[in-house]
């Protein structure tokens, strides 16, 4: 089953810092392995710094997202169209930092979100994880990739979830001191 379009929500379980208490977006998914986006991990790099020319598209808060620990210097810029669906998971497009933002916006992108680096798992990894209870899946929306507050993404993803998951959308960072 293919997980295209699917969040990852990292269970407390996870021990990998890379992934604690994140939500990943798949944007592939096959028999070659996965690739994603961390939704909810914004730098402090604000897109006018490094891409001036963008900045008025880039959805709040306008930084440069952390979209995972592999290749951190390619970036990956997905765009939102109201009105025509993209290539994409979601409908989601991809945008060319090379094009200039006008005529981005004369094809009906409206929003952008710019991620650092991805997060990518090989042939079997991915299967591997869910098995072990790694992570949660729940169907992704386009609201999540321009989440206006991303510190909150976590926890609002569980609780819209429900059951189970909802209970721990209000885990301390640290139980131990609880």
């Amino acid at each position: 089953m293919s997980l295209v379009g699917r969040l990852l929500i990292s269970r407390p379980i996870l021990q990998d810092p890379n992934f604690d208490r994140t939500i990943s977006l798949v944007l592939e998914h096959g028999d070659d392995g996965a690739l994603g986006v961390i939704l909810n991990r914004p730098t402090t790099l604000e897109v006018g710094d490094p891409f001036p020319d963008w900045q008025e598209l880039a959805t709040e808060p306008a930084f440069v997202f952390g979209g995972g620990p592999v290749e951190r210097n390619a970036m990956i810029v997905l765009g939102r169209n109201p009105t025509t669906e993209g290539e994409l998971a979601l409908g989601l497009h991809s945008v060319d930092l090379d094009h200039q933002p006008q005529l981005v916006q004369g094809e009906g992108i409206e929003a952008i979100r710019i991620f650092a680096g991805y997060a990518g798992w090989g042939a079997g990894q991915l299967e591997g994880e869910l098995g072990n209870g790694a992570w949660w899946t729940a169907p992704g929306s386009v609201d999540d990739v321009f989440c206006p507050d991303p510190y909150e993404l976590w926890a609002r993803v569980l609780k819209r979830e429900g059951g189970e998951m909802a209970w721990y959308a209000h885990l301390p960072e640290d139980p131990s001191a609880n």
